[in-house]
């Protein structure tokens, strides 16, 4: 053979290390249940426990069972449970569009889909008997890792994660691995596929912030950073960094802010509401004063992002549930939520005044009625952080301001939103959506 070509052919065969892997796909098509897979799809039955080895399969907890009716490949066969099931997907990091199909041939169908840390993705879809239904999102996946600094300077390479987000067996939490992890819930979810593909076009919501936003892990507790993908059509992917305890200065410090940074892209949205901790001045290591260190932290975080052709959004924090004689909300955060908007006057940057529309949502419901929308039960309800029905409410809160602001991000917002007014919230004797079980945990690793 002429050497020439074989240079050419030796230059275009993709060459890797002795101790390196090929890249991990970027795509997925998974057809469920027991009858024979559908053409070019992988197929998954109840027994198939994740495992590093496959790359793919369900986590810990009740299994589901599968269904047979024959005929068509992909609508034929099914897996259905009436307590939640999860299934998780190896994947690189970055946004996924997922495409999954429901209904039964024979049977009614409803299912509620959470992802990663039961962040609300699809709300109670139902299908009659002999109907079905696509639905697509998008979901953003991470790991730790950040790019490493040039030798020499100064930095790490990975965020400095919490003992809830890297305890020895996994973790707490779903949204810090290599994973993409679905959880399919409500009265019979009747799942008949999921595709996966990997997508560079997604405009990326980051949401930065501390326990009151950020994708809590466990019932009862919840917050409004997790409510919001429910609220986005499939163009846009919402990658909730925020953690409970963190203020403006730790979020910089553990690298978090790096993590966002290193992701983003010309056209992403950042949203900001600190304040909860900032304001603890028996923290003195991460305590801002309000009018003065907290407002230039807030302002590095607005100039980071409009570096990058991202547009910030900064968020006064929710009030805490405090009333006081006359049925109103004490302001229990002193100056800071002034301080937010006079920042975002400063800075000409989208403003929305959650102390505010929190306050307007709790006084509401009243005194009496107010705890149901927080995390607990009985006398021991918080009075800090939400639960389901709080978080969603106060979601709706940031979506219509997002539709105030007059972003172009409210062209994504999906079409059964058509306003909310937190002096009209949900009511709270009739809103449900189902719980995930207990401890959604991660399988163990290293199978």
């Amino acid at each position: 053979m002429n050497r020439l070509l074989l240079i050419a052919l030796f230059a275009s065969t993709p060459v890797f290390a002795a101790d390196s892997t090929p890249p991990a796909s970027t795509s997925f098509k998974f057809d469920f249940g027991s009858g024979a897979a559908a053409a070019g799809y992988t197929k998954v039955t109840p027994d198939m426990a994740y495992s590093v080895v496959r790359g793919f399969g369900f986590e810990p907890g009740p299994a589901p069972t599968a269904v047979d009716r024959g005929g068509d490949p992909l609508r034929g066969d099914f897996i259905t449970s009436d307590k939640p099931f999860s299934f998780s997907v190896k994947a690189p990091e970055g946004n996924y569009r997922v495409t999954v199909t429901l209904g039964d041939s024979a049977g009614e169908s409803v299912t509620t889909i959470k992802a990663e840390s039961r962040r609300l993705m699809v709300e109670k879809l139902a299908t009659a008997a002999g109907q079905f239904a696509t639905a697509s999102f998008t979901v953003n996946i991470r790991t730790a890792k950040v790019p490493p600094p040039p030798r020499n300077a100064p930095g790490n390479d990975h965020v400095e994660l919490n003992d809830r987000e890297n305890s020895p067996d996994g973790g707490l939490v779903l949204h810090w691995d290599d994973k993409l992890t679905l959880e399919f819930n409500n009265t019979r979810p009747c799942v008949c596929a999921v595709e996966l593909t990997k997508v560079d076009d997604a405009i990326t919501v980051f949401v930065a912030g501390d326990s009151t936003v950020t994708d809590q892990p466990r019932e009862p507790g919840n917050s409004w950073g997790q409510m919001l993908p429910r609220f986005f059509k499939s163009n846009v992917a919402v990658a909730n960094h925020a953690e409970s305890g963190e203020t403006l200065k730790s979020f910089i410090t553990e690298l978090r802010f790096d993590k966002m940074l290193s992701q983003m892209k010309k056209g992403d949205y950042l949203l900001v509401q600190f304040g909860h901790n900032d304001e603890k001045a028996s923290w003195p290591q991460t305590y801002v004063e309000a009018n003065t260190t907290y407002k230039a932290y807030l302002k590095v975080f607005v100039a980071e992002a409009r570096r990058r052709g991202v547009t910030p959004v900064l968020c006064s924090p929710v009030q805490r549930r405090q009333f006081d004689t006359s049925g109103k909300i004490r302001n229990s955060h002193g100056d800071y939520p002034a301080a937010v908007r006079d920042v975002a006057k400063e800075e000409n940057v989208a403003f929305i005044d959650l102390a505010a529309l929190s306050a307007t949502f709790y006084e509401a419901l009243g005194p009496e009625k107010a705890p149901l929308a927080f995390a607990g039960t009985g006398p021991n309800r918080d009075a800090t952080h939400h639960d389901n029905y709080g978080s969603y409410e106060i979601a709706k809160c940031v979506i219509q301001g997002l539709k105030d602001n007059h972003l172009d991000l409210a062209k994504s917002i999906v079409d059964d939103f058509t306003g909310f007014d937190p002096a009209h919230p949900d009511n709270v004797d009739t809103w449900t959506i189902p719980a995930s079980l207990g401890r959604m945990t991660q399988a163990p690793r290293g199978n």
